[in-house]
């Protein structure tokens, strides 16, 4: 009876996980640092943290679904693990903040040929921006088509239990997100300037190429959803992961509108 549970929280048992995390990811770190200005070690330092820290948010997060099979994520406990992915969000929100800083910043106040000031102009003389009304257009009507599938998934779901319906909406969202993904490879295959040499280019990489990862990134979580469902998982109830994914979906959604009206068109 002293060990018997009567509360509605779910106390952890010792893990190293944590440990390990931190480990690979110091790792991956340490060996991008030697690595970029090819300092010695070539990739291979990168490479040993990235395959620790991937089999560790494997392991890991198989442990907390096995967690919720199993019944330990209580109602209270589901509500912590929304409010720990909306803050996840919000440190999302920040570091685009960032770039979209840098963005404006050197858009209002370009460096002239000798000195900074406002003698300069955007985009940099010799840089030839991309159209925004063709390819740029394309890939936001698709990704905004994806997140309207996500969300289709979602209420297919939570309202309906229609299992059927939200696979379906699940793979068109992961495959119009590989299809985005794809047409921005082009894109970046076909541009006009580089990375390197200019404060647009640096600005625009950035921008985007992060907006891209987490493309790529959101496109496994709702495809790792979608094996879930395959195995069973998800209730009306209970979908804590995939609502997850869906809120990352629209984030990524919201994050590329913005970039197409700052960068494309606007910076343009």
């Amino acid at each position: 009876m002293a060990h018997e549970k009567n509360h509605d929280y779910h106390i952890l048992n010792p893990s190293l996980w944590p440990f390990l995390g931190s480990l690979g990811a110091f790792i991956m770190l340490f060996g991008a640092v030697l690595w970029m200005p090819k300092q010695g070690g070539g990739p291979w330092m990168f490479l040993i943290g990235l395959a620790l820290t991937l089999y560790v948010m494997y392991a890991w997060w198989a442990e907390v679904v096995a967690e919720s099979n199993a019944g330990d994520h209580t109602p209270v406990v589901r509500i912590g693990l929304r409010y720990g992915f909306i803050m996840f969000i919000m440190s999302e929100v920040m570091f685009f903040a960032a770039w979209f800083w840098s963005f404006f910043k050197h858009a209002m106040y370009p460096m002239g040929p000798d000195s900074p000031g406002i003698d300069g102009v955007w985009p940099p003389v010799g840089i030839e921006t991309f159209d925004p009304w063709h390819l740029p257009l394309i890939n936001t009507l698709i990704l905004l088509c994806s997140g309207m599938a996500a969300t289709w998934a979602h209420h297919a779901l939570v309202h309906e239990n229609n299992r059927e319906d939200m696979k379906w909406g699940l793979i068109l969202a992961v495959v119009l997100g590989i299809i985005f993904t794809g047409f921005q490879a082009y894109e970046y295959s076909h541009a006009a300037f580089g990375f390197s040499g200019n404060i647009y280019g640096a600005n625009f990489f950035m921008a985007t190429g992060f907006h891209g990862f987490h493309v790529l990134i959101g496109t496994i979580f709702l495809l790792v959803c979608l094996l879930r469902l395959q195995r069973g998982h998800f209730t009306p109830e209970k979908h804590v992961g995939f609502e997850a994914a869906a809120w990352y979906w629209h984030f990524v959604d919201v994050v590329w509108l913005f970039l197409f009206a700052a960068v494309y068109v606007w910076g343009g």
